[in-house]
This record gives C-alpha cells, sequence and structure tokens, in this order.
C-alpha cells in the first residue's frame, strides 16, 4: 500500500519528539483517537474517515517509514513505545483512545501495558507480538510481492489486490515500499515475539479485538493469545476477510469499532 498525501479534510502535522520528526494526519472532531499502521504503510483510508466523523484521529507514520534516520534513534521495541508515549505528550493527549493493525496493534498493546493509565480503549486489528510454533507467522521479508494478496485477503483477485503490490516500473514506490518493509522488520526480525507475553498482565483498558477468519498471514488462533491474557475483552471474528478486515469488511468493521468507542 502507498502512503498517500492528506486529503482537504485531513491536515498533516510534523511533530519533534526528541531527535526524531514525527509525521501525523490529523482530522475530525470529538474524543481522541490514536491509529498505529501496519507494514502497509501510513495511507488515510475510508477506515480513518468513519473514525474521524466522531472523533479526532491521530494516524502516525512509524519512524523510518519515510526518508529519515529516525530507527537510528530506535534500537529496539522499548525505545519504539516510548517514542509512541512521548509523542502523546508532545500532542498534549493526557488520554487516548488506541487503534492499531498488524504490526501496529502490536505497538498498541506494548503501550497500554506500559501506560495503562493512559490508553482508555484499545481495538487491536489483526494484531501480532506473539509466536505460536504450531502457527508461524511468515517472516515478511521473504515473501514474493506476487503472493501477498493471497496471504492477506480472503479473496486474492479483489481490487484491493492492486493496492498491495508497488508497480515493477515506478523505482520510487518501490523504494518507499522497502523503506516501510525496513522500519517494521527494524523491530519484528524474525519473529514478532519481543516479550509482549511478560508485559500484558498491565494492561488494563477494556479491549475489541478485530480478526479476519481467513487471515492466512496472522492466523486468527492468536487471538486466543490474546483474550486469554487480557483482562477485559471481546473478539469479533470476521468472515469472508483476512488480514484486512477494516478494508475488506468495512461496514462491519466500522459498526463494531465505533460503538466499542462510543
Amino acid at each position: 500500500m502507498t502512503t498517500t498525501a492528506p486529503s482537504s479534510n485531513v491536515t498533516e502535522r510534523l511533530v519533534q519528539v526528541g531527535q526524531i520528526q514525527a509525521r501525523v494526519l490529523v482530522a475530525g472532531t470529538g474524543d481522541p483517537v490514536l491509529f498505529i499502521h501496519g507494514a502497509g504503510g501510513l495511507w488515510w483510508d475510508p477506515f480513518l474517515d468513519a473514525l474521524a466523523e466522531g472523533h479526532t484521529v491521530y494516524a502516525v507514520e512509524h519512524p523510518g517509514g519515510g526518508e529519515s534516520d529516525a530507527l537510528t534513534h530506535l534500537p529496539g521495541i522499548w525505545e519504539l513505545v516510548l517514542f509512541y508515549d512521548e509523542l502523546l505528550d508532545a500532542l498534549e493527549l493526557d488520554t487516548v483512545q488506541v487503534v492499531g493493525h498488524s504490526f501496529g496493534g502490536m505497538v498498541a498493546a506494548e503501550l497500554a501495558s506500559n501506560s495503562p493509565r493512559r490508553v482508555t480503549k484499545l481495538v487491536l486489528i489483526a494484531p501480532i507480538g506473539f509466536w505460536r510454533d504450531d502457527a508461524p507467522i511468515p517472516d515478511i521479508a521473504g515473501i514474493p510481492p506476487e503472493t501477498l494478496p493471497g496471504l492477506v485477503l480472503a479473496d486474492p483477485d479483489s481490487p484491493l489486490a492492486a493496492m498491495l503490490i508497488p508497480p515493477a516500473d515506478d523505482p520510487q514506490a518501490l523504494f518507499e515500499a522497502a523503506m516501510r518493509m525496513a522500519s517494521v522488520l527494524h523491530f519484528i526480525w524474525p519473529i514478532p515475539e519481543k516479550g509482549l507475553s511478560r508485559r500484558i498482565h498491565r494492561l488494563s483498558a477494556p479491549t475489541l479485538l478485530i480478526w479476519g477468519a481467513q487471515d492466512k498471514l496472522v492466523d486468527p488462533v492468536y487471538a486466543e493469545e490474546f483474550t486469554s491474557r487480557l483482562r477485559d475483552s471481546r473478539l469479533e471474528l470476521i468472515e469472508g476477510a483476512g488480514h484486512l478486515p477494516q478494508l475488506e469488511s468495512p461496514d462491519v468493521v466500522r459498526g463494531h469499532v465505533l460503538d466499542f468507542l462510543s
């Protein structure tokens, strides 16, 4: 997926967090919601539009996802979590609801575990963060681009498939995709288990888990790993969706999320 420029109703803010300049897209009015994206990159999609109808949405580009040296200042997941905590300070958001997808879900869970009083509600969409030998998560660095739609989409022939693969004849798009991938692999390679299982007991926010029933990238069995460890959670398994349920079944997911955050 490509990183998009903000549309007319979305403003772009550059926020200095220590030595890192964070790119944040902001839209909407109401209680604040922090959105943390997955490996596909930051782009303003209809799901964020729906969130912005009743909330002020802050969608943050992962450090290193653009042309910057941010990753040199963030050697591991702990520093990344502290970056997000400091970013919330810079945005003057004492408390916030957080929505995270995939790798962004892992970061959101880590943030809520580290700062349980700061995160009031949590939505995790197909999050990573745990590891099961009986359901290994594929190494995204080694996935051939042409096979990606079959892993993340319930229908690999849907129009969404074209959004997942940068054009082979577009060097800039290929470079940007490589940068986005590197910004995620920096924190999760070789496997995404970085200690969340030792920290998640601190997470106190009510949590909604959204999972595509046909997710072949992060098997829905991982939902059990989260619900078994969370104090207050509920799971919505979305039929006819894979790893991108918010885009594959937008009406269903939007209904669950907006009802939960209201």
